[in-house]
């Protein structure tokens, strides 16, 4: 079975925190560090992360990918 991770591109997100409170696995943390645009940005904690997809359907302007890993 495929697992699958999510990475963020942080330049595109504008701090709606939607993918922090959709997480199952709570993989997905708030920092305080601004992208250029002036938001608070997240992180995403790989060792938690389960590659669910939740964060990328969840999120208004497309910051997550979901990649597969073999």
């Amino acid at each position: 079975m495929a697992k699958a991770k999510a990475t963020a591109d942080t330049s595109l997100c504008k701090e709606c925190r939607l993918c922090v409170s959709y997480c199952p696995k709570n993989a997905i943390e708030p920092l305080e560090e601004l992208n250029a645009k002036g938001y608070k940005i997240i992180r995403i904690n790989e060792e938690l992360c389960i590659g669910c997809g939740r964060c990328y359907k969840i999120c208004p302007d497309y910051v997550f990918t979901i990649h597969t890993l073999e």
